[in-house]
């Protein structure tokens, strides 16, 4: 274990309001940079759906999962953007996987205290649209809807405890 980690852990990093203008500017550079294509926050979003949800767990200064969950369209529009090309379903998986894991990086690096103070998961994604994420010990929740080809995209951080 890193002990220079291990010694900024303990120092914990509380939400604050610019997160929300912070994860926005994350994901929208990321989607930009790796898809080639422009996202906007919606004012009124739909409620959250999608066949596709990539989580990474961040733990450290801050205990979080961080999710973005979109339409099985819209994933695969994602995926032959990245790869540019038509991908399989475990390529579509795979970008997802990475999207993700890019946008809570460039998000953990905006925020003072999580860059070095937090490490990230390996990515999940989760197929299929039937379910709820559930923290028992949710300490905050963060949300932010974007559009992306007129299509929603869901951008969750959920803090625990």
């Amino acid at each position: 274990m890193n002990p220079a980690l291990s010694e900024k852990s303990t120092l914990r990093v509380n939400p604050e309001a610019s997160w929300k203008t912070m994860l926005e500017s994350a994901a929208g550079e990321v989607f930009q940079i790796m898809v080639g294509t422009a996202i906007k926050p919606v004012a009124s979003p739909p409620e959250q759906q999608g066949e596709i949800s990539a989580m990474v767990g961040m733990a450290g200064a801050i205990c979080a999962v961080f999710r973005i969950r979109c339409s099985q369209d819209t994933a695969s529009s994602i995926a032959t953007k990245m790869l540019r090309r038509q991908g399989d379903n475990s390529q579509i998986c795979d970008a997802m996987g990475e999207i993700c894991n890019m946008v809570a990086g460039n998000f953990k690096n905006k925020i003072t205290g999580l860059a070095d103070g937090c490490m990230l998961s390996v990515p999940t994604v989760v197929v299929g649209d039937d379910f709820n994420v559930y923290s028992p010990s949710s300490h905050g929740l963060l949300e932010v809807s974007f559009e992306y080809e007129g299509q929603p995209i869901w951008v969750t951080l959920e803090i625990s405890s």
